[in-house]
């Protein structure tokens, strides 16, 4: 998994390129061949965890399934070789791609209702287990917004590869100076104020990355209620106590922000502030447990050992949240062989399938799957146990689209102009609640 993928969540702008308008002469089929076979077409994004994973897969799935030939595309631009496809009319059976990238392929089906109801799925027969897909996965990813768009209770994409994210910092330099990690907000301040000169108490990659805090933020603020208001747009929900006690938070933590951070927030420089944690320089920031490999060559502080919390409680003995960061898998309405598809994805979820994705360092969602981690990411893995930490999950809900206007670029893109001092909270309150009553209007 990329930083990169992180980043461009930011900038989602709704691309709604009418794919179910578009058509051509020519037409893949995945009809019988002449072999008697059904030929299944997988498409999935080649990110961190590589190729070698599908076609594992693929072979594994093809001996346990002798009518089925598995067609795969994998390529890091799935967007731009797929597209030109799907426009043609030619749809892949199953796809691996999850929302918040850039070309917004997977959020442009959502708003076109593309996407195959999938909810049956669930109650599917694991292939070669005795046993059902919902009872195979961790409780909880199968009832938000990330999977059922639509808020109607229905599933259009199952959950697939996923990972806990949460403040990160040096471990050894905490043991070294004997200082607690604090569980709320005020011990925060307290830390970041006793701080020595050369050490700011927090950074950041990219503003991107605010996606997971506020998350976890609004769902310690209100609960997973105010949460799923916030991502439905209710009215008035940003001016509402709860959201002001997130945003006016952010923008206390702004005063603590290394002053480097935000010019070398974007995709060329954003590995020097995740270098500052390295250096001792800042102690904390937000990420994914993929930074471990993304900084593995880095030079770092004599001692340095990763650690990651949970975002800290809004009062003493508070709720303490960890998003969890999941992608998805799912059909194209106009998919050829919809059924051989769900079959397929009810196979994802087989311990079969589970090992070949852990050896490449995928983690589903799946019971028992923790035990099967070894060393610092079985760590990560266990921060719901260990620390007890609470998951918070979920993404704001389809809407028809609205030219010029994007929560996500409104919620994070302005990040960067509150920590500079740009714009004030109240200013970003505004926006936030001017760009959710657009939204409200345009759910479907």
């Amino acid at each position: 998994m990329s930083m990169k993928k992180w980043f461009l969540a930011l900038f989602i702008v709704t691309l709604c390129i009418s794919l179910a308008a578009c058509s051509g002469d020519e037409k893949e089929s995945n009809a019988e061949g002449s072999n008697g076979k059904v030929t299944l077409n997988l498409a999935a994004l080649e990110s961190a965890y590589g190729a070698d994973m599908w076609k594992k897969i693929a072979k594994k799935y093809e001996a346990s399934h002798e009518n089925v030939d598995v067609k795969l595309t994998l390529e890091k631009n799935i967007e731009e070789v797929i597209r030109p496809k799907m426009q043609a009319g030619n749809y892949p059976d199953v796809m691996l791609l999850a929302t918040g990238r850039e070309q917004a392929l997977t959020e442009t089906l959502i708003k076109e209702n593309g996407l195959e109801n999938i909810s049956d799925v669930l109650d599917m027969q694991v292939p070669g287990e005795d046993v059902k897909v919902k009872e195979k996965i961790l409780e909880g990813f199968t009832d938000t917004l990330a999977t059922n768009p639509y808020g109607d209770g229905e599933m259009y994409m199952a959950p697939m590869f996923y990972s806990p994210t949460g403040l990160f910092y040096n471990a050894g330099l905490f043991k070294e100076k004997g200082w607690e990690v604090p569980s709320n907000w005020d011990q925060m301040w307290k830390l970041g104020n006793k701080l020595g000169e050369g050490k700011s108490l927090f950074t950041y990659p990219i503003a991107g990355y605010f996606d997971t805090l506020l998350g976890s933020m609004l769902y310690a603020s209100g609960g997973p209620d105010f949460y799923n208001s916030v991502m439905t747009y209710e009215d008035g929900i940003w001016m509402s106590d709860e959201a002001t006690k997130v945003l006016e938070t952010v923008g206390k933590l702004a005063d603590y922000v290394h002053p480097n951070t935000v010019a070398n927030a974007n995709p060329k420089n954003f590995t020097k502030n995740q270098q500052l944690v390295l250096d001792n320089k800042a102690l904390f920031m937000p990420n994914g447990t993929w930074v471990t490999g993304e900084m593995s060559e880095a030079p770092r502080a004599d001692g340095f050992k990763w650690g990651m919390t949970s975002i800290p409680a809004f009062e003493q003995g508070g709720d303490r949240y960890a998003f969890t960061f999941f992608e998805q898998i799912w059909i194209p309405k106009k998919a050829e062989d919809k059924e051989a598809a769900k079959e397929f994805i009810a196979y994802m979820y087989s311990d079969e399938a589970a090992s070949i994705f852990l050896e490449a360092g995928a983690v589903q969602p799946i019971n028992g799957i923790t035990d099967k981690l070894e060393g610092q990411k079985k760590e990560f893995y266990s921060i719901y146990e260990e620390e007890g930490a609470l998951p918070a999950m979920g993404t704001f809900a389809s809407t028809k689209p609205v030219p010029g206007v994007s929560i996500q670029e409104t919620l994070y893109g302005q990040v960067d102009s509150v920590v500079s001092g740009d714009i004030t909270v109240e200013e970003w309150q505004k926006n936030l609640e001017e760009a959710s009553d657009k939204l409200r209007s345009a759910l479907k």
